[in-house]
């Protein structure tokens, strides 16, 4: 199998380029402008370092609240070392895998914008590390979110040192080991590496790739499964007639109102008259729910875009001008308001899920209470919608915004912080319930369209007859809970 090499370089780097290197195991390598630009900087921070008789912050002082404190210049390679050393202070569960190969690409990615100071060898290991599938072991707490992912970064950047722990193919390892293993030299920081690589946005902005991507995805699939619902509550059209929303132009409104009119155009069920003149808000106002969450999953995007091709550490170096400045590039507060916005978004979107599940257990419209036949010997799909609810009750409690949050740090210098690292762990597992959600909506609706007699639409068949092949119809109670599991993994590999 030939291998498949992604260029880092200074070129706009999209989300639908960090999925398709992390979701293809894309190697990197450094392009050669990026070695060049990287190269230049640190012989112009080593000239500055040199030729300066005022303190630089970071790079011959202290940090935070010892930024007055001058630091010898036969120090200050310790100096990034014991930085690196004493923020590695992260708690509770460790970062997926996944994410921290994002944490990964994005430091790279932003060292190599050539204003960072950092050696080439430094940003190599870091290749080194993303190309021989070594991801270090990092925690989800203790990042403020400003200034930037101190924690989690400290613990990124430890096995260069030789220290902290890794994964190596899966199996956990020290970082001395994992050196010794693959022959490599701990790497000996230099002045302001340090800062370099633990200033950044790198955690939160991981984050949001990763869980943009799936809410990319999972939008698509609470469309499929609202369409699947409405044939299988007998629902009317009208209200995704594009009449409607033409007067009311939302792009997210209008696109979803389009697909479901779309997956629904061949259905026999759909087409049929209805007794009813009117449909519950969870199935009529489809286009405006969901396509307000589209619309803040599409500016979230840009957001987290501009995010991914920035440099947020501190200080920065700007050769033309001749300057190193210290500034505020690493707060993180773009992506702390977008992490909640979008928590905000998926929790609305498995509310309104929830809702449709509500409905198709009611025993009205044809259906048999709770979607089983002999209901009262059978619970049937009772409690898989009180499943539903308990993930949606804790979704309303995680959507609670972490950036209007601030506890001072530092001894005061750093006096107002993002908390963007607890919006987005707290996105995480949103995003995870709201998988939850859809996929016991969908095992619940293609349960109902068993009831009915005319035919649903012909692409939920083809997903029906994919599904069935792990999920069965359910003549009687049977242990739900596999089969539920078995919905999530349908929804999140099969793509609507």
């Amino acid at each position: 199998m030939t291998e498949s090499f992604h260029s880092i370089s200074s070129d706009f780097l999209s989300l639908a380029e960090v999925k398709e290197i992390i979701g293809k195991h894309k190697k990197l390598v450094l392009s050669e402008s990026a070695i060049e630009k990287i190269n230049k900087c640190r012989s112009f921070l080593d000239d500055k370092i040199e030729r300066s008789e005022d303190p630089i912050y970071g790079i011959n002082t202290g940090f935070g609240s010892l930024c007055d404190t001058e630091i010898s210049k036969v120090d200050l390679g310790q100096l990034q070392t014991n930085l690196v050393m004493s923020h590695a202070c992260g708690m509770g569960d460790e970062v997926p895998q996944e994410i921290v190969r994002i944490m990964l690409l994005l430091k790279i990615q932003g060292l190599s914008q050539g204003h960072s100071g950092v050696q080439i060898a430094t940003v190599q290991r870091l290749v080194d590390f993303f190309n021989n599938d070594i991801t270090p072991i990092i925690y989800e707490q203790g990042s403020l979110g400003a200034s930037g992912d101190l924690a989690p970064l400290a613990h990124l950047s430890l096995p260069l040192l030789g220290m902290g722990e890794v994964y190596h193919n899966g199996i956990r390892s020290t970082g001395a080991s994992i050196n010794h293993k693959m022959g490599w030299k701990a790497i000996e920081l230099q002045s302001k590496e340090g800062l370099a690589l633990l200033n950044g946005t790198q955690f939160m902005s991981s984050y949001a790739a990763h869980l943009l991507i799936k809410l990319e995805h999972l939008s698509k699939w609470s469309d499929f499964a609202a369409a699947t619902s409405i044939d299988a509550f007998d629902g009317r059209i009208e209200p995704f007639d594009s009449l409607v929303h033409e007067a009311r132009p939302h792009e997210g409104q209008i696109k979803t109102a389009e697909t479901i009119r779309t997956i629904l155009a061949d259905s026999e069920i759909i087409k049929r008259k209805k007794a009813h003149v009117q449909d519950p808000y969870c199935l009529r106002c489809v286009p405006q729910v969901h396509g307000a969450s589209k619309d803040a999953i599409a500016y979230a995007k840009k957001v987290v875009e501009v995010e991914i091709n920035s440099v947020t550490d501190n200080p920065t170096i700007f050769i033309e001008g001749d300057k190193i400045i210290s500034a505020g590039n690493f707060h993180g507060q773009p992506l702390a308001l977008i992490l909640d916005f979008l928590g905000i978004a998926a929790a609305e979107l498995a509310s309104i899920s929830e809702r449709r599940c509500y409905k198709l257990v009611s025993g009205t419209r044809g259906l048999p209470a709770f979607l089983v036949n002999n209901p009262g010997l059978n619970s049937g799909f009772m409690i898989a919608q009180y499943a539903a609810a308990s993930a949606v009750s804790q979704n309303k409690q995680l959507a609670t915004p972490a950036s209007v949050d601030t506890i001072d740090s530092s001894n005061g210098q750093e006096d107002h912080v993002s908390m963007g690292a607890n919006a987005a762990t707290k996105l995480f597992r949103i995003v995870q319930n709201l998988e939850k959600v859809i996929a016991i909506e969908w095992f619940s609706a293609t349960q109902a369209l068993e009831f009915r007699e005319e035919k649903t639409a012909s692409k939920i068949q083809q997903a029906i007859k994919i599904y069935r092949s792990r999920v069965h119809f359910l003549k009687n109670d049977e242990v739900m809970y596999p089969y539920m599991e078995q919905s999530r993994e349908f929804v999140r590999k099969y793509e609507v």
